[in-house]
């Protein structure tokens, strides 16, 4: 009898432990206001803020390092960010470039125009050559190392927004990797992982977005490529043709102190560089000139954008890019043009 009777209590506890339980969630999820009961809303976790995504992009002050060498009053502050891409297809590709360029550089100064007897041909196209050479470099070095335009990252928090002061019916972008107030005409780069304002495309070459502020520089390696490669097509055939005329015999012929079966390959090779970089950078040079002409972008076009922006003329449309007014600096890549934005405009100055 004893132990029925401790069964029985213990049975009667468990039951009132589980009426708590079931009194206790009834309050958490219903309220009361003295006559009815009303469900409650459930409480909502606070969500963290996201993240933007990792870039691969390295930034470099290079600024210590010219002050130290008295550069910084020659350089203006904003060539001394280094701005580099951290992809190994762009890096491979660079690397390719460079070793072409010092592949022409050797043949026509080499092969070419040292065993040359008239010092007033050689002199001529060693300096014509050269200068295109290395403006084609410097071009290059700084499409590849000039910040392209980017967005700053996670700029789109609620105060910066409220900062901008959009009236009524008003829309702001926000791009959901990089967390950036994403401003009109700029598209996110999936090799850069970053916002690139007036973005045209990503070019391996330069391992480097070609955007708003090195679209120019990017120009410019295009127009000076197509120039050497030019140049070089003309003295391989005219080298050729000058050294099958004189049998590839004598001191004076001109011909390279190789043999002939060696310059023959060599020149083959060049040729066939000139023209196959020639021809592509040339198009890449008008296609980019029409583009800047038509101020329209290389994505805006694929995407057939229609233009929320109020468009310029060609002849201001080529000013946004490479200056005002026009002067020898549209053709130096160490001339930055300085923009300014009056509202929805963008001026060159």
């Amino acid at each position: 009898m004893h132990g029925l009777y401790l069964a029985q209590k213990r049975r009667e506890k468990m039951n009132a432990e589980e009426k708590a339980l079931e009194s206790r969630k009834h309050h958490e999820t219903y309220g009361n206001d003295g006559e009815h009961d009303y469900m409650l809303p459930p409480q909502q976790t606070p969500q963290k803020p996201r993240k933007p995504v990792e870039d691969s992009v390295v930034t470099v002050d290079c600024g210590p390092f010219l002050r130290r060498f008295g550069l910084h009053r020659c350089i203006p502050r904003e060539s001394s960010q280094v701005w580099f891409v951290k992809d190994i297809c762009g890096i491979i590709c660079v690397v390719i470039t460079w070793m072409l360029i010092l592949y022409a550089e050797y043949v026509v100064m080499f092969i070419m125009l040292w065993p040359s007897p008239s010092r007033g041909y050689f002199w001529g196209n060693a300096i014509l050559f050269n200068a295109f050479t290395f403006l084609a470099i410097a071009s290059h070095s700084k499409a590849m190392l000039t910040d392209p335009g980017a967005v700053p990252k996670g700029n789109a928090t609620r105060e910066n927004i409220l900062k901008l002061g959009l009236k009524e019916g008003q829309v702001v972008f926000k791009c959901p990797k990089c967390i950036s107030i994403k401003p009109d005409r700029a598209h996110h780069c999936s090799v850069c992982q970053r916002c690139i304002r007036k973005m045209d495309h990503h070019c391996p070459w330069v391992n480097n977005c070609i955007g708003e502020n090195n679209q120019k520089f990017f120009v410019l390696f295009t127009l000076y490529i197509c120039l050497i490669s030019i140049h070089a097509v003309y003295m391989s055939i005219q080298h050729f043709i000058t050294c099958i005329g004189k049998d590839w015999k004598g001191n004076d012929s001109g011909c390279s102190g190789v043999s002939p079966p060696a310059t023959t390959i060599f020149l083959i090779f060049l040729v066939f560089e000139g023209l196959l970089f020639g021809i592509f950078t040339a198009i890449m040079c008008g296609s980019q000139m029409t583009a800047i002409c038509s101020d329209e972008t290389g994505i805006e076009s694929l995407k057939k954008d229609q233009a929320t922006w109020e468009r310029r003329s060609y002849w201001l449309s080529v000013k946004a890019v490479f200056g005002h007014p026009f002067s020898w600096r549209w053709f130096s890549p160490f001339s930055q043009p300085n923009f300014v934005y009056f509202g929805s405009q963008q001026y060159c100055v």
